[in-house]
């Protein structure tokens, strides 16, 4: 069950005069491990006398560089995408099991490589007191890390800040107060300081309106909003990055587009680059439009919707009665003993005491019924997975031109009969029919009957 959510994010500047702008970095494409599929994407710049390339920073975060060679009054960038928004289970992982309690450590060709995301800043006073109050008594990891981001949430009161820049952690503290891009700052430098592997996460938020309201809690917004967002990604061995958002105290979901993950706030601008100086409007808009909805239990079809369903049924019967489309059903049907239907051997178990004889019975009933001058073979059937051995299987062979395969019944042998067959006898059979076949007898060999 799914919705499908169009982005359109616009933003724009408005210069004065006509000014030379230098090379611009664009971070507003989902980076490559955004768990939320992205149907479709489009960047569109203005002025259309651009050169663009797409490239990746150390991170593999995708940018778009663009270089413009005349002066211009206007920088415009629209991006326009539709992203999948089917539930992800955020807690969709496993942990190594040196990883399973915190705090722990990580390996060492681990620690060479995550140099950059265990960067701290100076500890000081505020940031020292908070980490003190951090019980650090062994515990399990995942829950260490929702407790530590649950209560960040509660600590630090969300706001709209717009100024521009990141504030310190000590600062965050001291307010009791930030924005997005300054709780996860703060949440990224206290993971560090814990001995994790954090980073810095830029990108989109989508939260579309719940079609109930909760009975137990906030049911969440009352309309569909998007908008860029800040929070941080820890790295967990065997879980690789995973979200954690302390302007909500939640996990990331499928809410969250990241477009760049870097150690350093200043490096996951959305847009950097300079130009001449210059008197500048600039305006940023975002929406969220729903272009297709799948049916849901919260939210399932309309009459209107089952009327139509009701009429192309209707439509697709009366066609296939004009052409005398006749319709049957194929496959493999299922057999059970009238006298055991709850037995082993009809449920879960491949074969048993009466499987294989009441199996032979009905075969030789069919065979007499459609196929008389038909082959009777029993070989090998399917092998099914935590299965020991594979299964038999009772075959009829015929020809539709009524051409006898076989025709002397009586030499098909009844299992239910023993006729004293030993081994000595069935390697002479073999042999003799290699004669007639025309094979030599290293192709005989014994076969292994595991009782």
């Amino acid at each position: 069950m799914s919705i499908h959510a169009a982005i359109s994010h616009v933003t724009h500047y408005r210069y004065d005069r006509p000014v030379a702008l230098g090379p611009q970095l664009i971070r507003l494409r989902p980076a490559p491990h955004t768990r939320t599929p992205v149907l479709s994407y489009s960047l569109r710049v203005t002025p259309e006398q651009h050169f663009l390339n797409w490239q990746q920073d150390p991170q593999a975060n995708y940018l778009a560089r663009c270089m413009f060679p005349e002066r211009t009054r206007e920088l415009r960038i629209e991006v326009d995408l539709v992203a999948e928004m089917s539930v992800i289970n955020p807690f969709d992982f496993f942990l190594e099991p040196r990883a399973d309690k915190f705090p722990f450590g990580y390996e060492e060709w681990q620690l060479e490589e995550l140099a950059p995301y265990l960067a701290k800043l100076p500890l000081t006073p505020r940031v020292k007191a908070y980490l003190d109050a951090v019980p650090r008594a062994a515990q399990p990891t995942v829950d260490f890390l929702v407790k530590i981001n649950s209560e960040l949430q509660r600590a630090v009161r969300y706001l709209i800040r717009m100024e521009a820049g990141v504030q310190t952690p000590e600062e965050t503290l001291d307010k009791a107060s930030g924005s997005c891009r300054d709780s996860g700052w703060l949440l990224v430098q206290l993971l560090r300081h814990l001995g994790l592997a954090a980073r810095f996460v830029s990108g989109y938020l989508i939260q579309l309106k719940p079609d109930v309201k909760s009975l137990d809690g906030p049911s969440g917004t009352t309309h569909d909003f998007t908008d860029l967002h800040a929070w941080c990604e820890v790295y967990l061995p065997g879980a690789g990055w995973v979200g954690l958002d302390p302007t909500s105290g939640l996990l990331a979901g499928e809410g969250h587009l990241p477009l760049a993950c870097t150690p350093e706030p200043a490096s996951a601008a959305p847009v950097t680059g300079h130009t001449e100086t210059c008197e500048c409007e600039f305006t940023h808009t975002m929406t969220v439009e729903r272009v297709w909805e799948a049916p849901r239990v919260t939210k399932p079809y309309t009459e209107a919707q089952w009327a139509e369903i009701d009429a192309l049924g209707a439509r697709i019967d009366a066609d296939l009665a004009a052409h005398d489309v006749r319709l049957t059903m194929g496959g493999e049907p299922t057999f059970v003993s009238i006298d055991d239907r709850d037995g082993a051997e009809w449920n879960t178990t491949a074969t048993g005491a009466d499987k294989r004889r009441l199996g032979a019975q009905l075969l030789a009933r069919i065979k007499e019924h459609y196929a008389p001058r038909g082959l009777l073979h029993c070989g090998q059937g399917k092998w099914y997975p935590g299965e020991q051995l594979p299964r038999w299987s009772l075959a009829c062979i015929w020809r539709r031109d009524g051409h006898a395969i076989w025709r002397d019944p009586a030499l098909f042998a009844d299992e239910s009969v023993d006729y004293g067959a030993i081994e000595v006898q069935a390697a002479m059979f073999l042999r003799e029919l290699a004669v007639r076949l025309g094979f030599d007898f290293e192709y005989v060999f014994a076969a292994f009957e595991d009782t």
